[in-house]
């Protein structure tokens, strides 16, 4: 493997990176000069445009590393928010000057001059001197190297099989000197700590306000389908009995009478089961004694069987249990349904302010979010409370899904 690194795709595109670093830095050092010229000028207010032109300038600037060192560094960099700024020329004028991710491309071309000098010179000594020491046996050749050629064949031989190793690893050493390069691509070209949150927390509650919609609507299809259709049919049975009842002189008639109060009683109490499972949807009963009662009762209904540990010192806040509750409820209908699993296993634990449920299951694996098994909306539960979700579910199995919750809001 190692013989064949230098062949290798990541090497060459992180050798044209490391070329390209100088270009890149030049450009970095123009845009640097314009900003600190316009800082020099704003005593006189006319360096304020020009500032604001700059970052904006950086913001370009960024977009560009950001791109080359996503394609050549193999840098996953993801892209900061668009430029926002409200109509009017001050509104954008300010908006410019307090752009962060225009002053966090400044940052970058400033920090990264001592980076790219050890990149730069890392490839250039690897892979230059690597080659000019293979070459050795040629030196004689050439006038200017004369005087460096070695008195016999051994001792080229030997500076000659020196350049083929630093030729083999030079792909190896290039890597890691572009490592601190990569870290300030990641650091300063994607977006914002802050930002990265609010985007996520944005996305989280559009996907929570779909997931809502969803469970609404099927809440009305159960009502409409179910509970609805039966109390139609128990006010039909009971509006029958009455006329059989306004004739029960004949005993034939009180018999029909009685039988359709028979079915009607039926129904009534098929119709309050259907609404108790329905309010047990909505928020279950058994969270009232806590998480853990009511997640061993869930385990116990299982179809399959299912084993339940559970280490909770401390109780979670409500919405919480809700949540965790909910999320044990849609993995184990997945179970179920989707895995072919003849066993499944559900931990739930409190560890340094986080509550971690787990569920285990030897089916056929596969699962992952956005393939119809209902962990998109999952997914968007969890994050509205900033929570995370981990499938790791290989073909073949076994999957384990990880939910981490905050112990409260």
């Amino acid at each position: 493997m190692l013989i064949t690194t230098p062949v290798r795709e990541r090497s060459q595109r992180e050798l044209a990176y490391a070329l390209m670093l100088p270009f890149m830095v030049g450009a970095g050092l123009v845009h640097l000069v314009l900003v600190l010229l316009s800082v020099m000028l704003t005593a006189n207010l006319v360096g304020v445009p020009m500032l604001a032109l700059s970052v904006m300038a950086a913001r370009g600037l960024g977009t560009a590393n950001r791109r080359l060192a996503r394609a050549w560094a193999g840098v996953r960099v993801p892209d900061p928010g668009p430029f926002c700024a409200g109509p009017g020329l001050l509104n954008r004028l300010g908006a410019a000057l307090g752009d962060v991710t225009g002053w966090r491309a400044v940052i970058h071309s400033l920090l990264r001059l001592p980076v790219a000098v050890v990149a730069c010179a890392a490839a250039a000594a690897l892979w230059g001197g690597g080659l000019l020491l293979l070459g050795c046996p040629l030196w004689a050749q050439f006038s200017a190297l004369a005087h460096l050629s070695p008195p016999g064949w051994p001792v080229a031989a030997l500076v000659s099989a020196a350049g083929l190793a630093l030729l083999l690893l030079a792909p190896w050493g290039v890597h890691l000197a572009l490592a601190p390069e990569r870290m300030l691509a990641r650091t300063l070209l994607g977006p914002a700590p802050g930002d990265t949150r609010i985007r996520r927390l944005e996305q989280a509650r559009a996907l929570a306000a779909e997931d809502a919609i969803a469970r609404l609507r099927r809440i009305e299809r159960d009502l409409h389908d179910g509970t609805a259709a039966r109390l139609v049919t128990l006010a039909m049975s009971l509006g029958m009995a009455q006329d059989e009842l306004e004739q029960a002189d004949q005993p034939e008639r009180l018999q029909r009478a009685r039988v359709l109060v028979d079915s009607a009683h039926r129904s009534a109490k098929e119709t309050v089961a259907e609404l108790r499972d329905l309010i047990r949807g909505i928020h279950p009963p058994a969270l009232d004694q806590g998480l853990e009662v009511a997640l061993a009762t869930l385990t116990g209904r299982s179809p399959i069987p299912a084993r339940f540990e559970a280490d909770l010192p401390e109780r979670p806040a409500p919405a919480i249990e809700a949540i965790a509750y909910f999320c044990t409820t849609e993995l184990l209908a997945n179970v179920v349904k989707h895995s072919g699993a003849r066993h499944a296993a559900i931990e739930v634990q409190v560890r340094d302010g986080l509550l971690t449920l787990r569920v285990r299951d030897d089916g056929t694996g596969g699962a992952a979010i956005g393939t119809g098994s209902g962990l998109r909306g999952l997914a968007a539960r969890v994050q509205t409370l900033d929570g995370m979700i981990d499938i790791h579910s290989p073909a073949g199995g076994p999957t384990v899904i990880t939910v981490e919750l905050p112990l409260h809001i």
